[in-house]
């Protein structure tokens, strides 16, 4: 089964290249679905299948870019991009990029870089998946008041709602967003950026786990906008943050053009699944992504401590973090295709 295997010529490594195409097909179509990179997932991924963590940050770098743009034109066509903000965020996600990017090589020459950084996503995971299931919840109590009363809960109705208290803060100058609908100072989407840019450049993710949440949560863009706009701000800083890794040394090439065949298909399934499935069963099936990558790392994080069993738990990690990605794809592709069949059918009987 030598053939299955393939030496990366960089990073030196050899690498089970069908879990690269598993991995990117399945990361284009949750990406191109949330609106983010999907380095969340493939991070790690490349970490499981066994390129040492800065190697995996910095080719999951490259191969973010090229399935980032491509999702970005297909969201661009259904109206879900807003530039003018995507724009706006750039320069507090470059300089959070440049940032994170430094702490790794220190953190790297310090030995302490794999157990930082998977550290670091636990403590991420986790704050993304109370938000995002607190929100749900929020939002079906919202809804059981409003039957209670005799109404109906407007569709544009959150759980959470931080986005308005932070509107009322007017510091000059302020920004009609009009694909996005909202009206806010230019400060909020560009501080809300840095974060993002920084966790890019230390964690190899395009900040878009952090991103889409905070576009709907902290600036107020409804989901479907959140997801193409990140998805647009996630292309032009992973070229940044692969332009960079690339000139450290720290990307593997081969392994990202590999990636690339899989996700190219993939991001246009996602990308169209959105058409289908809005609001809440995004955010939805968003949370569970992140718990099903967070087992994984959790996996990864004590696998040092049962050294008898590491190859054991080493491939539950890989089974957990493919099967997840595997998983929330098919169900996004058969939301697309039940979706499609629908409006198809819809038309048959208006015509």
């Amino acid at each position: 089964m030598d053939w299955l295997y393939v030496l990366m010529p960089i990073s030196g490594v050899t690498i089970f290249w069908p879990g690269l195409i598993i991995l990117g097909l399945g990361v284009g179509i949750i990406g191109g679905f949330f609106g983010m990179g999907g380095a969340w997932m493939v991070t790690p991924g490349l970490n499981i299948l066994g390129f040492p963590m800065a190697f995996a940050v910095g080719t999951d770098m490259a191969h973010m870019a090229g399935k980032s743009l491509i999702s970005t034109l297909r969201h661009g066509k259904f109206g879900n991009v807003d530039y003018k903000l995507g724009l706006t965020m750039l320069v507090g996600t470059i300089v959070g990029v440049e940032l994170g990017a430094q702490m790794l090589m220190w953190l790297e020459r310090l030995g302490s870089v794999d157990q930082v950084v998977r550290w670091l996503y636990v403590v991420l995971l986790i704050a993304m998946a109370w938000m995002v299931f607190h929100d749900v919840a929020l939002r079906k109590k919202k809804e059981r008041e409003a039957a209670a009363r005799g109404e109906e809960l407007s569709k544009t109705a959150t759980g959470i709602d931080w986005a308005s208290k932070l509107h009322a803060i007017r510091i000059p100058p302020m920004v009609h967003y009009h694909a996005a609908g909202i009206y806010c100072s230019m400060w909020l989407p560009v501080v809300m950026s840095l974060a993002p840019g920084w966790l890019a450049g230390i964690l190899g993710i395009g900040g878009g786990l952090i991103r889409m949440p905070a576009l709907v949560y902290l600036v107020g863009c409804p989901t479907h906008v959140a997801v193409g706009t990140d998805l647009f701000e996630v292309a032009i800083s992973g070229l940044y943050g692969a332009a960079s890794f690339t000139y450290k040394g720290r990307v593997e090439l081969v392994a990202a053009l590999i990636m690339l065949i899989g996700a190219a298909v993939g991001a246009q399934i996602g990308a169209v699944a959105t058409k289908y499935i809005k609001g809440y069963g995004i955010r939805g099936a968003f949370g569970t992504a992140v718990l099903g990558c967070l087992a994984s790392v959790i996996l990864k994080l004590i696998q040092p401590y049962f050294p008898a069993y590491s190859g054991f738990i080493n491939g539950v990690a890989t089974v957990v973090v493919l099967g997840f990605v595997s998983g929330i794809s098919i169900y996004i592709a058969v939301r697309m295709v039940q979706g499609a069949k629908a409006e198809l059918a819809a038309k048959k009987r208006q015509g």
